[in-house]
């Protein structure tokens, strides 16, 4: 069993893969294919990806009965204790990050009222 995730990828792209897989939501394709067929396919997905990004999780023969690969996404694969995981990386830069630290602003507001 073979699951893609497609996420801002071109259109060619999405119908190629259309070919072998079958497409359950908006960039979500599922299916069951060789070996070889799958191999070909993520070689195709990265080539074509662009500035997309793509995870295919399929069935393996391990401890955790599935592997998985990643590309160009934020988050990183660990093996922990011959465990692939996935992991979010934390946010070293400050400006990055869209939420600033410390109270929102309807928290401040209803904090003001209780104390006066």
């Amino acid at each position: 069993m073979v699951v893609l995730v497609l996420t801002a990828v071109p259109v060619g792209l999405r119908g190629f893969v259309t070919r072998w897989l079958l497409e359950i939501a908006p960039g979500v394709y599922v299916g069951r294919v060789t070996v070889r067929v799958r191999e070909a396919l993520w070689i195709r997905v990265v080539e074509l990806c662009k500035d997309g990004r793509a995870i295919m999780v399929f069935s393996a023969d391990n401890e955790q009965r599935l592997d998985f690969r990643v590309h160009r996404h934020d988050w990183e694969v660990v093996d922990v204790d011959g465990l692939s995981l996935i992991r979010r990386p934390a946010n070293q830069d400050a400006t990055s990050n869209p939420m600033r630290p410390g109270w929102s602003r309807a928290a401040k507001y209803r904090r003001a009222r209780r104390q006066k």
